[in-house]
């Protein structure tokens, strides 16, 4: 559609291609082959900076996810008789083809999800390589548990659980689809990935990967395509023995709900609305920084970010001036420049979604301190693009400080007790993260642990140790996933007893 055809409304987006740029079209993986899809219909993905169209997706359906199920199970077997330190290996050789990519990725990352480079290159580029090597490390060092009884002897034995269905977000598309492929194969099961149609290129990537160091046909399969004509067929499939899945708790819900029939086995890591809170003792200098990076890191577009604000009242206003001024210096605009610390958001409708929180926390009333608006930079005016936005005067149960906004918006908040600030950090429906900033750290570990939250950070942000569990409680979602707790999801613990003679 030309820009002229489009309604006034805006309610129809354009897509507009470079001059003399056509689109990528992808293909799926299935059996080790990259394949057309069975229909005609695609899905375009657009740049979020610009909004320029640049590639193609596959609108796939039930028979291309039947294709690609199909190919897991034939594989599965020989697949899983692999010993653990043969499936090791090929992690390794994974993780060395994606590190010789290691700017490709970072570049294909900024220009699918709108992030700065910087921090494509850094976090994305860099985990998505680092999960691979983790796993591989991990898998070598697992031993077989013997129990000894007067007159038997226990073996537990891991076994794969047989086909997984991975289903990955558009905010850390490779970080998290590698994540999830890693353990997976790495405990001996075959998989069908269902990455975002709004970001399928690094998906795309890992394929290309798959494919050229020459793991086993079958192993890895991709299909594209959106929740409604891939997700769901994957999900309800009977021949799909368990689910991993990261997005939004609605859509995880309708996860839950069809893979329960069948008794899949299914972990969901879900949406949250962290708190960070501030003690009047903290070193607010340090904390200002830690919390202006936990508030609008990938433009807030990170289930563990700190949205929620809690301040101690005597260092409040203090706080609040610091902070707005920082985030009022933030380097917002092109995605391609290293200065960049903010990019644009995903989609129009998700800029849509934002700035109606936005106009909602003025109608319960509160205060917008700074931002508030979409911004355009001049040469990127057809992007999806906020301002970093901060609000004050709200109620800490008001819909803005209680529902997840995944953008960059915060609400800030006072507090007068320990126990205040505890009440109001649990006074949400989810349960994912949170950070707590004091030089007492006696006090920090007793608010952590006071805390409705799967994880706490104290004195920082997003300091991950890949062998420790990660996951999220109440609507935050259902199990762990990360070192051993990975390897657990990912396989089936057998009872072997064995008599003496």
């Amino acid at each position: 559609m030309n820009p002229e055809e489009c309604c006034e409304s805006g309610c129809v987006p354009c897509v507009r291609d470079r001059d003399g740029e056509e689109p990528l079209d992808l293909m799926n993986y299935i059996g080790g082959e990259f394949v057309p899809h069975s229909n005609d219909d695609w899905l375009n993905v657009l740049e979020p900076a610009t909004g320029y169209r640049f590639a193609r997706a596959p609108l796939s359906g039930e028979g291309d996810v039947e294709s690609a199920v199909n190919a897991a199970i034939s594989a599965k077997r020989s697949w899983g008789e692999l010993s653990l330190g043969e499936r090791s290996s090929w992690l390794d050789r994974i993780a060395d083809c994606l590190e010789s990519k290691f700017e490709e990725i970072a570049a294909l990352e900024s220009r699918d999800t709108g992030k700065p480079i910087a921090l494509a290159r850094s976090v994305d580029a860099s985990r998505s390589v680092a999960n691979f090597r983790f796993f591989a490390e991990l898998l070598r060092e697992q031993e077989e548990e013997e129990f000894e009884m007067p007159d038997a002897t226990n073996y537990v034995v891991t076994k794969p659980v047989g086909v997984g269905a991975l289903i990955t977000p558009w905010n850390l598309p490779l970080y998290l689809l590698s994540w999830k492929v890693a353990p997976a194969i790495g405990m001996g099961n075959t998989v069908v990935c269902k990455p975002s149609e709004l970001t399928p290129m690094t998906a795309d990537l890992l394929m290309r990967v798959v494919d050229e160091v020459g793991l086993p046909k079958g192993v890895v399969n991709l299909v594209h395509g959106n929740g409604v004509g891939a997700g769901a067929p994957l999900v309800g499939h009977p021949d799909v023995d368990l689910v991993s899945f990261t997005g939004g708790t609605s859509t995880g819900e309708k996860v839950a709900q069809s893979a329960a029939p069948s008794f899949k086995k299914v972990s969901l890591e879900l949406g949250g609305k962290n708190a960070s809170i501030v003690f009047a003792d903290c070193d607010i200098g340090p904390t200002v920084d830690g919390v202006v990076r936990a508030a609008f890191l990938n433009q807030g577009q990170v289930c563990l970010c700190g949205s929620r604000i809690l301040v101690e009242r005597p260092v409040f206003e203090d706080f609040k001036a610091m902070f707005v001024d920082s985030v009022e210096r933030m380097e917002i605009g092109d995605p391609s420049d290293e200065a960049t610390e903010l990019g644009a958001l995903i989609s129009r409708d998700h800029l849509e979604k934002v700035q109606g929180y936005v106009d909602l926390a003025k109608n319960e009333g509160g205060t917008v301190l700074t931002g508030g608006e979409p911004c355009l930079p001049s040469e990127f005016e057809h992007g999806n693009w906020m301002a970093p936005t901060v609000i004050e005067g709200l109620s800490h149960q008001s819909r803005c400080a209680t529902e997840e906004i995944f953008g960059p918006v915060v609400t800030l908040h006072v507090f007068d007790s320990e126990e205040e600030a505890i009440e109001m950090a649990n006074a949400t429906r989810y349960g994912l993260a949170g950070s707590v900033w004091t030089s007492d750290l006696e006090r920090g570990k007793r608010v952590s642990s006071s805390m409705e939250t799967g994880m706490v950070w104290v004195n920082t942000w997003l300091h991950r140790d890949l062998r420790v569990p990660f996951g999220g409680v109440k609507d935050s979602g259902v199990g762990r996933e990360g070192g051993r707790w990975s390897l657990g999801f990912f396989s089936e613990p057998m009872n072997i007893c064995v008599k003496h003679d």
